[in-house]
């Protein structure tokens, strides 16, 4: 079974977090909440208070095949300064592991490099953030081993975007049709 770890630090973007991850698990994907702030509690930027399952302190972050990060400020700005996550991130990009972001949080592939020659799109204002990217307004993109999406009204599709890429079209359309009414 595919396993991706969801990274969270206090002013995350709570509905880019939450409705990836439930699409995620609803995909029949291991998901794993990982708090990047020393504690399980952390806050989003709507003081939405959610408990992580692990530290990244406490996991071997090399032990999922994707690493997925919301957006949402600060929280953005708290995931960059992350060390052990950005160290991590370059070497999935550096071995094709996957790696997944949405609204503001593709700027911290870009700040990291990892974005160089491939398409990738985000929350509007963030474009020159994505250094060596092609911008494309998509609202979820897939480039090589990079997923990203542009903000909390793409959540959806980046969710279905993530299950399409580890349990193919079929699966995606499946849990796709399971969230309409």
């Amino acid at each position: 079974m595919s396993r991706v770890y969801a990274f969270l630090a206090d002013g995350f973007e709570e509905t880019e977090a939450i409705a990836v991850i439930d699409l995620i698990k609803r995909g029949g994907i291991d998901i794993e909440m990982v708090s990047v702030m020393g504690r399980k509690e952390v806050v989003g930027a709507h003081n939405i208070k959610i408990e992580a399952d692990s530290l990244v302190e406490d996991i071997d972050i090399d032990n999922a095949d994707m690493l997925f990060l919301p957006g949402g400020m600060p929280g953005t700005t708290n995931l960059a300064a992350c060390t052990r996550l950005c160290d991590a991130i370059v070497r999935y990009n550096n071995t094709g592991k996957k790696l997944a972001a949405i609204c503001a949080a593709p700027s911290v592939f870009g700040e990291l490099g990892v974005l160089e020659g491939k398409k990738a799109t985000c929350y509007p204002g963030f474009e020159d953030k994505l250094k060596g990217a092609t911008y494309v307004g998509d609202k979820a993109v897939t480039d090589k081993n990079v997923s990203t999406a542009r903000g909390m009204g793409a959540a959806i599709e980046l969710g279905l975007e993530i299950v399409r890429v580890f349990e193919g079209e079929e699966k995606s359309k499946e849990v796709a049709e399971s969230i309409r009414f």
